[in-house]
């Protein structure tokens, strides 16, 4: 799912935070980025000032070392000629001679360890003879340089206090307190320290190489600090944001989310008929949502002026219904009142055989819109044991004189049907019986509704021994029965079996349920 798409699920409400959020949030950001490009800035000035101040302490450091030892130098060539050179001696010494208040001293010995020149150092250090000039770093102590003539002639050393030296490392101007340090491999002689200097305190550091003996000096000074007016600055953009984010979040929420879900809960629960009322889900503060509300009041009033006027129109139609239903049953009654009237004055047994053979689909017709009248409140279906069981009453008492020991068994389980499948039921039924006294007016008929091959559908079963394979039932099949029972299985959309071995007829039926 793209952002996209997931922001088009969210509600409008949370689509418009995020939206003012995301809109302040870019302001923040910059805000702070502004801030931290001062700091930077801030930085940028103290390198530069440490730069400066880093090369004029190493090269003041740089001058006086290579001038001293190439003073020494050139002392221990002249004493290497001449090992009783004084005047050599005494240049070198005058050489020495400001520093020595300082505690600087030197020595110049010969290859056996005698002393030539100078004071004798009592510093068990090795120092790198490979180079011209070897150098010593003593921690807390100070520095110690070398210089040799040839293989086997003398050499001589010079040892610089830490106070001689850290004074050298002072620049002539120091705007601010700066940290210093020489530094050999991996030994460090600590030349000055920033006074107050703190865990959290932020510096800048610089190394510059001296020339000399491989030593390097490291100047610190004190960056910019993080102090509380920095971080005041730095947090004041993120703290505006979320203070206007809660802010409008609350904006947007009282003066249309909440109203908006109010007012959508109210029409949410309206029941047609009733007439919305904004007034009692308080003041609404946005001039659009009360008249969206005023809005939704005129509809729910023309709704219910409709739902009034269609009540009425239903309560008009139910008794139009009803009347229509009392005057057909009236009428049903009428015709089979005319039918008994003349099979009583009909001329022959025959006559009378063919107008209750009439009165009987009457009959039938007339159960099945009794039925469905009494049903039609609850919309549910007919029930067809009720149609099946009225039927068999009314068959069993217009049976003719010779079939009056006619039997119908009945297990009709409680399915539910539609009008236009009890009405084809019913004259399938009526048609079968009557096919069955027509062949042998003592048989048993059996008339059963059990469950079809799925849901939606029954089995309708009408067996007796009448519907064994006989000549007789050849004949009246194929005079009138035959026809309107294929026509009743059309009507039913299934095809009717006929089994003459069981005596039995089968069709599947459509149904709405059981009772």
């Amino acid at each position: 799912m793209t952002p996209v798409s997931a922001l088009s699920r969210l509600p409008t409400g949370a689509k418009l935070f995020i939206t003012l959020s995301v809109a302040l949030l870019l302001l923040a950001l910059i805000a702070i980025g502004a801030t931290l490009q001062t700091g930077r800035t801030a930085d940028a000035e103290a390198r530069a000032r440490l730069r400066i101040a880093a090369n004029e302490s190493a090269r003041a450091i740089a001058i006086e070392l290579i001038g001293d030892m190439t003073a020494l130098r050139v002392a221990v060539n002249a004493l290497q000629t001449d090992a009783a050179d004084a005047p050599s001696c005494a240049r070198a010494q005058g050489v020495f001679a400001q520093q020595a208040t300082t505690g600087t001293r030197f020595s110049i010995v010969d290859r056996d360890g005698r002393l030539l020149c100078g004071e004798p150092l009592s510093t068990n250090v090795t120092l790198d003879t490979s180079t011209a000039v070897g150098a010593a770093v003593l921690p807390d102590r100070g520095l110690i340089l070398s210089v040799a003539g040839s293989r086997r002639g003398p050499s001589a050393r010079v040892f610089f206090p830490r106070s001689f030296l850290a004074r050298l490392a002072s620049p002539a101007s120091r705007a601010m307190p700066l940290a210093s340090a020489l530094v050999h491999d991996d030994a460090t002689l600590e030349l000055s320290t920033i006074p107050d200097l703190g865990p959290l305190d932020r510096v800048e550091t610089v190394q510059t190489d001296l020339g000399l003996g491989g030593l390097t000096l490291r100047t610190s000074i004190r960056s910019a600090p993080i102090t509380s007016s920095f971080l005041v600055a730095l947090m004041l953009p993120l703290l505006m944001w979320a203070a206007a984010a809660g802010l409008s979040w609350f904006i947007v929420d009282r003066l249309l989310i909440r109203p908006l879900r109010l007012l959508r809960a109210s029409v949410a629960a309206y029941t047609p008929g009733e007439v919305i009322d904004p007034g009692k889900l308080g003041p609404l503060p946005a001039q659009e949502i009360r008249e969206l509300g005023d809005t939704f009041r005129a509809i729910s009033r023309t709704v219910a002026l409709h739902e009034a006027g269609l009540a009425e129109a239903v309560v008009r139609q139910t008794k139009l219904t009803r009347e229509v239903h009392h005057r057909v049953k009236n009428n049903l009654q009428v015709i089979s009142s005319l039918i008994n009237f003349h099979a009583r004055g009909a001329p022959s047994p025959d006559a009378t055989a063919a107008y209750a053979s009439i009165q009987r689909r009457v009959d039938a017709l007339a159960v099945v819109h009794r039925n469905h009248f009494a049903e039609m409140e609850d919309n549910r279906g007919l029930n067809l044991r009720a149609v099946i069981g009225e039927l068999a009453s009314n068959i069993r008492a217009t049976a003719p004189e010779g079939a009056t020991s006619l039997s119908i068994v009945l297990d009709v389980d409680p399915y539910l049907v539609s009008q236009d499948v009890a009405v084809a039921v019913a004259f399938l039924v009526t048609e079968t019986i009557e096919l069955a006294m027509s062949c042998d007016s003592a048989a048993q008929v059996r008339v059963a509704v059990k469950p079809g091959d799925d849901d939606k559908k029954a089995k309708l079963r009408v067996v007796s021994r009448a519907f064994v394979e006989s000549e007789m039932l050849e004949t009246l099949l194929s005079t009138r029965y035959g026809r309107v029972i294929e026509g009743l299985s059309r009507q039913l959309r299934a095809p009717l079996h006929h089994d003459p071995m069981t005596g039995a007829y089968e069709i599947a039926i459509a149904i709405l349920g059981r009772d």
